[in-house]
């Protein structure tokens, strides 16, 4: 195996985030890179949320923040410099969460600090969040990437973030910032250069091989400027709020969704979803299945169910709790 540490420069989002898909896009057969980096003042929401819906947009750019979508799902995060980002980039059959999480769980243990895995997505210290992880999956490549607040601006954070009522009260809370902590709580002298350091000798333990260090600035730098362009557009950080003849939402244990639906003589034309399920892929496929189907919700309950059949069976639980959704809503 070949493994790879990249280091970041700069705090630039739409950036970092072209940098990593850039990482993706050319990732080796049998290659593992752990790609380090820091954003500032930044919303990163899901591939599929509602930009609207799950951050104060105005208030953020007025204060000089900056709003950004990344390529995996999940719910949105806050990032400033007192928070490290850690992408790991891996041929896809070398996909191992429970590895890369441990290098992450002994990175912390190294500097002091006892954590675990908890819930769907997220590193707890005394059942306080510190980081939050999401993924990005495909035949032959995959990413897992995720946050390590060390010395975070929690205030922000949660002037920032809009969470969803139910979301938590699912998680038995009274607010966002309730529920995470920063890492200095516990080690008050943490540095993000130590938490990088620690991550470093982490990462080459448990995944030894022909370990080799690359600078951002010797990649290539054309194709990243591109992406750049992509992650800064409006189109791909607010993209359309269409208003909808039908609004639906609810939310699940995996995660909240909400279906936008254009009808034309009866017929579903558009379907928009927005949704902070970790399953991108999947949320993807939705307004495909839906559109062209009569607007009877045990006809679309029936297409969802169909999908199953031809689709990875993890995702047979979050199918069918969406297809008996509908199937109750009796339109």
């Amino acid at each position: 195996m070949d493994t790879t540490i990249v280091l970041g420069a700069g705090f630039d989002p739409w950036k970092n985030l072209a940098i990593e898909e850039h990482l993706l896009q050319n990732l080796r057969a049998n290659e593992c890179i752990l790609y380090l980096w820091q954003n500032q003042n930044t919303v990163v929401i899901g591939k599929h949320q509602n930009a609207w819906r799950e951050c104060q947009t105005k208030l953020l750019e007025e204060e000089g923040g900056q709003l950004a979508r990344r390529l995996s799902g999940g719910g949105a995060v806050f990032h400033d410099t007192g928070n490290l980002n850690f992408t790991f980039l891996v041929d896809r059959q070398l996909y191992n969460l429970e590895k890369q999480l441990q290098v992450i769980l002994s990175a912390v243990q190294k500097v002091g600090i006892s954590a675990k895995f908890s819930g769907r997505n997220d590193l707890v210290v005394d059942e306080q969040k510190f980081s939050g992880n999401a993924f990005y999956l495909r035949s032959k490549k995959a990413f897992h990437h995720g946050t390590i607040l060390v010395n975070a601006d929690l205030n922000k954070l949660s002037r920032y973030l809009q969470v969803s009522k139910e979301k938590i009260e699912s998680k038995g809370i009274k607010s966002v910032q309730a529920r995470v902590t920063n890492l200095t709580k516990y080690v008050p002298n943490l540095t993000i250069d130590t938490m990088k350091e620690a991550l470093v000798d982490s990462f080459s333990s448990i995944y030894g091989g022909n370990l080799q260090k690359i600078d951002v600035d010797s990649l290539e730098q054309d194709n990243i400027a591109k992406l750049t362009e992509k992650y800064a557009s409006w189109q791909w950080r607010y993209g359309e709020s269409p208003k909808f003849d039908i609004s639906l939402n609810t939310r699940f244990p995996w995660g909240g969704i909400e279906i936008g639906l254009h009808l034309e003589h009866g017929k579903i034309t558009q379907a928009t979803v927005y949704s902070d399920a970790m399953d991108e892929e999947f949320i993807e496929d939705l307004p495909g299945i839906m559109e062209g189907v009569s607007f009877h919700s045990a006809e679309i309950a029936q297409k969802v169910r169909d999908y199953a059949q031809n689709s990875d069976s993890s995702r047979e639980s979050m199918v069918e709790d969406i297809a008996s959704w509908l199937s109750k809503k009796g339109f």
